[in-house]
């Protein structure tokens, strides 16, 4: 049952909500991409802070400034089904081009490779990524996605809710254009100013459709499941396989493509065939209700 509102408390603002989010997380995005370069653990720990404060943002606008609760969130643990079927996704966005890069030569694994050990560490950092995973999706998709579907369509407010994640990312995005930019500096023939800046406004605007589109997949999860659960285990696998993939044996061409691709075909397929039960739940029930029956949901 939904928690009850509090009367005093202001209706839900998105504007709001971001404000709060963005203003308690995109310090310690941008403090990762300041001491990058000193420790990628120092990276890790500054960016898992700035997943962990989405929920903290989150926690307060919830309990403290709009008072509507966190009962719609998902606390379910979601069916077997739910779980093979993001372990198959992360497999297929990861291992199946890896595969086709490691026949092609592109890529290869080193010799003195252990890979007992470099699965049991991607095992172990999967369940430490669970917690800035949780941070995450707790925001997102949790409690921001089903106040848009309220006053959305199912699609409209996916859609959008993905384009404020590709927003949220924009100072790691940005920070890794940066740097990646000056190491290429010298073999593209420019300054490393203005490779930092080329490189950084290249990659905020290739990467717009992708991670919009992963974060329609991301909700489609979501509802489909109806579980945090799920989908803090889908965020934190995905995250960790592609961190250990990039370490060894490294993304070569095929993978640096498909992963452009997958995420914009299943992105599409979703809006276009796919059924978002919760979402579309979530906005009858506003209709349905005294204060929502004279006002249509738009979409």
């Amino acid at each position: 049952m939904e928690e009850q509102k509090d009367a005093q408390a202001p209706s839900f603002s998105l504007g709001l909500y971001l404000v709060i989010v963005f203003g308690l997380s995109w310090p310690f995005q941008i403090a990762a991409n300041i001491w990058a370069a000193q420790s990628p653990t120092l990276l890790y720990v500054l960016a898992s802070l700035s997943m962990v404060m989405v929920t903290v943002g989150t926690f307060i606008s919830g309990r403290f400034i709009f008072r509507d609760g966190f009962s719609d969130a998902g606390w379910r643990w979601g069916k077997p089904r739910h779980y093979l079927a993001i372990i198959g996704l992360v497999v297929l966005t990861f291992a199946v081009p890896t595969l086709v890069d490691l026949a092609l030569g592109s890529v290869n694994v080193p010799d003195d490779a252990n890979i007992g050990a470099w699965l049991g560490r991607m095992l172990g950092m999967t369940l430490v990524a669970l917690i800035p995973g949780f941070g995450e999706e707790f925001g997102w998709r949790g409690y921001m996605l089903p106040r848009m579907a309220r006053h959305l369509s199912p699609r409209k407010a996916v859609i959008l809710h993905g384009v404020i994640w590709w927003a949220w990312h924009l100072p790691m995005l940005v920070g890794t254009g940066i740097y990646t930019g000056i190491a290429l500096a010298e073999n593209l023939g420019m300054s490393p100013a203005l490779a930092a800046a080329v490189y950084a406004i290249f990659l905020v605007v290739l990467g717009a459709i992708p991670t919009i589109m992963h974060g329609i997949v991301f909700g489609y999860i979501w509802s489909r499941s109806h579980s945090l659960a799920v989908v803090t285990v889908y965020h934190a696998l995905y995250d960790t396989v592609r961190n250990s993939f990039m370490e060894m044996p490294g993304f070569g061409p095929v993978t640096g493509v498909w992963l452009q691709l997958v995420f914009v075909i299943f992105g599409v397929i979703f809006l276009w065939k796919g059924h978002w039960d919760t979402l579309e739940q979530m906005g009858l029930s506003v209709q349905e209700s005294p204060a929502g029956k004279s006002r249509s949901r738009p979409g």
